[in-house]
Formats: structure tokens, sequence, C-alpha cells
């Protein structure tokens, strides 16, 4: 179905495989995108943001890769479903899938959370997880019969956030739907891991550092390798787990995050 050219199809990592990356306008989904294209996947970006899609879908086109783009809400059920069922439509399956899009709201103490901003993050964060991992594992299922699937968690998620006490709740949550997930269809041979990103240099991050300045210097500072990630250090954790190298691994949450969990 697809003519366009891929790169790096017979030795990639992800040779000859179909991915689905949300939020991959920016951020640790662009770095992503070009990644696995680069390792031979046929890559279809997802996010809210159309010039950033166009703009990343034209960067991995130029650079030899194979990828298309679709504007992807995922507070809106059918908005996710309709990407899931774009990328089947554009390469003929599925065999991937890095649910990596999230937003976040303003840090501080539980008490100063509006209601508002909680139910955003759990629309986006949590019940768009759910809904892009429901609809990726039909598409697999219908198309390549196993496959695999990432989230992007959190550091955050695995103790007490008392900074961004919602994100983390919900990212926490991420974590459980992922360890289900494994055990539900592992035995039909579908894998669902999580990265969790320590600091990473994102605009959400950037934004968090805006608003409570000092915070990534801090943040550097607790971490044993004194410094921030890179987004294209968290996509490469995620095509690891993606890739058939790593054909045993599911039900894990990956720690991405300089040694800060340790």
């Amino acid at each position: 179905m697809d003519n366009e050219p891929t790169a790096n199809t017979s030795t990639g990592l992800l040779a000859g495989k179909v991915a689905l990356i949300t939020g991959a306008g920016r951020g640790i989904g662009a770095a992503a995108a070009r990644l696995f294209a680069r390792e031979g996947a046929r890559v279809l970006l997802a996010a809210r943001t159309e010039d950033q899609l166009k703009s990343v879908t034209q960067e991995v086109r130029a650079a030899g890769g194979t990828a298309d783009y679709v504007v992807c809400d995922l507070a809106d059920a059918d908005s996710v479903r309709a990407a899931v069922d774009r990328t089947v439509n554009r390469y003929g399956r599925l065999d991937i899938a890095f649910n990596n899009a999230a937003t976040t709201i303003p840090p501080g103490p539980l008490d100063q959370v509006r209601e508002a901003d909680f139910d955003h993050v759990h629309a986006v964060n949590l019940k768009g997880t759910w809904l892009a991992m429901a609809a990726e594992v039909a598409a697999i299922r219908a198309t390549a019969g196993t496959g695999a699937i990432v989230n992007n968690s959190s550091v955050g998620s695995l103790r007490g956030n008392p900074e961004l006490p919602v994100y983390g709740a919900m990212k926490r949550a991420v974590n459980s739907l992922t360890e289900s997930a494994a055990i539900t269809y592992g035995p039909e041979g579908i894998r669902v891991n999580a990265v969790a990103p320590g600091t990473t240099l994102t605009e959400m991050i950037r934004a968090w550092n805006d608003a409570t300045p000092g915070i990534v210097e801090h943040l550097n500072a607790l971490t044993p390798l004194r410094r921030a990630a890179d987004p294209a250090e968290i996509a490469e954790a995620a095509a690891w787990l993606l890739s058939d190298r790593a054909s045993y691994v599911t039900g894990t949450v990956l720690r991405v995050d300089g040694g800060v969990g340790a």
C-alpha cells in the first residue's frame, strides 16, 4: 500500500514494522519518530498541532524515512480510534505503538489543583492512554497478529509526587494499565511495557522550570549522572522495548532516569 522508501529496512532495530506514535509533534515523540524511521519502521505521527506534525513528517521523509501524520486529540475517543484506523489504512497493518502524548498542569500541592485541570489530565494522560491501548491491541490483533506497545510514564509515578500530585497519580495508573495489559495480551504475543523518564529536556519540563525557577538544576543535582536526558535518549529505550530484541520483556516499567531512582 505504500511505495515510499523506508530507511534501513533490512538492518534497523525496527525493520519492517509499522509504528504509531502519539504526541509526535515535539519532544520525546518527535525524537521517537526520527529514530523509529531511521531504524526501519514506517511511522504514523499523531498529535494535536498540525504544523508540528507536518514539520517532523517532512524531516523524516527528507532523511529517507517513511512517515505520515494524523491530527489527534487523546481526550476525544473518536479521534484516538481514527488515528489507529489511519495507520492501518495507510500502511496496511500495525505492529508497534508508542503512547507518548501527555499533558500537565501547573505544579503545586494537591489542594490547589483545579477540578477542571484534574479532569483534563485524567482525560489525556489516563483515559486517552487507555483508549489508545484498546484500539491498538485490536489493530495489532487484526493485522500483524503480534506486536508491542510502550506507554510513556514518569519516575514521578513511582513515589510520592508533591509538586505534581495529579500528574504522578495518572502516570501511576498508566503503570497499572501497562502491567494488566501485559498479563492479558501476553498469551497472544502482544507485549506491553512502559518507560519512566526522569528529568528530560522537553517543553513540559521547561515550562515547569519557568514556573519554578531552578527546578531543573535541583533535579539534576539529585541525579547520579548530574544532567537531564535528551528526548532522544528516552526514545532509544522505547525503541528497544518495541523491538524484537526485547522479545521476552513485558509488564515492565523501565526507569530511564539517570539513576535517580537507585
